[in-house]
């Protein structure tokens, strides 16, 4: 996949969309009968990164402030889903011991990897920064990943909803009608190739979360260093 032309043809759908039809507002991130809950693999990008990232979102603030904006500890790279997020799931409908020794094993024989953020992308729901792996690291990680969990008896659900080639961080979600769609539209263009930065992922965590990967509601089962005994 050429990700340039992915987030590209992304963000100008998403324009001509947010101009003539309008968002489609997120209706259930503020509902508290909300109980999607789902069991991810992830990176977290470094505070040097969420730095650059929050003053990004700081300019749409001002544009669109009942939107709903990332705080940094909410900030992630999906590596992958292993169990997406359904309703009514709990961590006492698994057993997160063979989980955790599974990515003991897969992340043992992984390597680091870098990612660039450069750039926003869209879609009617959101504003996303772009992400770029730098090396074959991080498809090396999900192949890796999904070969063994395709292949147990554990419970998971990879692929499911879309099978996941992209490095992009959702920062925006519409809760609600755009005030200026016009204005919001000028800003994304603005930051369509706006560097942010490159970092290096050396551990992942398996975490417990709710649909948006909220701090408050992710339960933290694992942190696994790659490529490391």
């Amino acid at each position: 996949m050429n990700l340039s032309e992915h987030y590209a043809a992304m963000r100008e759908a998403t324009m001509h969309r947010l101009l003539h039809e309008g968002a489609d507002p997120d209706l259930l991130l503020h509902s508290p009968q909300d109980d999607r809950r789902g069991l991810t693999l992830l990176a977290r990008p470094p505070a040097s990164i969420t730095t650059v990232i929050e003053a990004i979102l700081a300019d749409f603030r001002h544009l669109e402030p009942a939107q709903y904006y990332y705080p940094a500890s909410d900030i992630h790279l999906t590596i992958l889903s292993l169990i997406s997020c359904y309703p009514g799931f709990t961590l006492a409908q698994i057993d997160p011991a063979p989980y955790r020794r599974a990515l003991q094993d897969i992340t043992r024989l992984a390597q680091p990897f870098r990612i660039r953020y450069e750039g926003l992308t869209a879609s009617p729901g959101g504003i996303m920064v772009q992400g770029f792996p730098e090396d074959e690291g991080l498809e090396e990680l999900r192949e890796a990943t999904r070969t063994f969990f395709r292949a147990s008896r554990l419970q998971q659900s990879i692929d499911t909803r879309y099978s996941i080639h992209t490095a992009h961080s959702t920062v925006i979600r519409f809760t609600r009608p755009l005030t200026d769609a016009p204005m919001l539209v000028a800003r994304l263009a603005q930051y369509q190739e706006q560097f942010i930065g490159t970092f290096a992922v050396d551990a992942v965590e398996l975490v417990f979360n709710d649909w948006y990967q909220r701090a408050r509601t992710t339960v933290l089962l694992g942190t696994y260093p790659l490529g490391r005994p």
